[in-house]
């Protein structure tokens, strides 16, 4: 069983409007995480994903995929000591 890790990553590009937010909670959800999504008013998507370390690695691989329309520049990761309990979830934008 993999050790728990919990990550915070900034997603840039063209991620707001395309469907991102949604497509990234389908994502976590399908592979056991908990944590959150949201718009950030830089234009940016801003996660944290919490859960086993193989599933946060694949969710990070995916994260350049994103939806159809998505375009994705850059994921930048910073490592977090706290998990978040519950759900995944879609917040509103910060």
């Amino acid at each position: 069983m993999s050790e728990i890790e919990t990550v915070h990553v900034v997603v840039e590009g063209r991620v707001q409007g395309v469907g991102y937010r949604a497509w990234c909670a389908d994502a976590a959800v399908s592979r056991g995480l908990s944590g959150w999504v949201r718009n950030r008013k830089t234009g940016a998507v801003e996660a944290v994903l919490s859960g086993p370390s193989d599933a946060v690695s694949d969710m990070l691989q995916h994260l350049w995929r994103g939806p159809t329309f998505a375009r994705v520049r850059a994921v930048t990761q910073t490592r977090q000591d706290a998990a978040p309990d519950g759900d995944f979830e879609v917040r509103e934008t910060a």
